[in-house]
């Protein structure tokens, strides 16, 4: 391994524990009370030497939140094309992989969804797109079920906005360990949502 190696990626591990100290601190005290100084004491850096991976504050709240949606995207579209069946298992993967991660990321989702009115208008507008191409493939799904079962579903969009909703809402309260398993909340919320739909035999 050269110098060089090893120092990207030692570089990498440092911009991951600023990116993981910056979560850690937004999600405990907000954003503005955040300040650069105590994600540096954090990580246990120079404030100066923030500025060797970062250009401010704002590519931090900006980059969780890009970071997110690229993985969200990223894993629905996997789950939809793990499966090799009907538009109703189609979209069952996609909401299995919706709770699971909104359950497994509350911290980052928390952060999503109370801190874009942190963001100016250049970053706020990248990280709605990404949000809008979510909610654009969920729908796909939704108007899928409709086409192939029949399913009387009275608007694609709003149904796609109470999926959406429920991923945040399953972020706020559950907790590893707690009374219900992750399996069987993400099975309940899989029926529910089906019901919503109007499929028969959602169970």
């Amino acid at each position: 391994m050269t110098r060089a190696t090893r120092a990207t990626r030692g570089g990498a591990r440092t911009s991951d524990a600023i990116r993981e100290a910056a979560a850690k601190l937004f999600y405990a005290h907000g954003y503005e009370a955040t300040s650069l100084r105590t994600v540096a004491s954090e990580v246990g850096i120079q404030v100066g030497s923030l500025y060797n991976h970062i250009s401010g504050k704002e590519e931090l709240l900006t980059d969780i939140m890009v970071s997110v949606m690229d993985e969200l995207l990223e894993a629905v579209h996997a789950a939809i094309e793990s499966v090799d069946g009907t538009a109703v298992d189609r979209f069952k993967a996609a909401v299995d992989c919706h709770i699971r991660y909104h359950a497994e990321h509350a911290r980052e989702v928390f952060i999503g969804n109370s801190e874009l009115r942190s963001l100016s208008d250049g970053d706020l507008d990248e990280v709605l797109a990404k949000r809008a191409e979510y909610e654009r493939l969920l729908q796909k799904l939704v108007k899928d079920v409709a086409k192939e079962t029949g399913a009387d579903i009275l608007d694609a969009k709003l149904q796609t906005y109470s999926i959406l909703a429920q991923g945040a809402h399953v972020s706020s309260w559950y907790k590893p360990g707690g009374p219900k398993s992750l399996d069987k909340v993400v099975n309940t919320y899989i029926t529910m949502a089906l019901r919503q739909l109007g499929v028969e035999n959602a169970d």
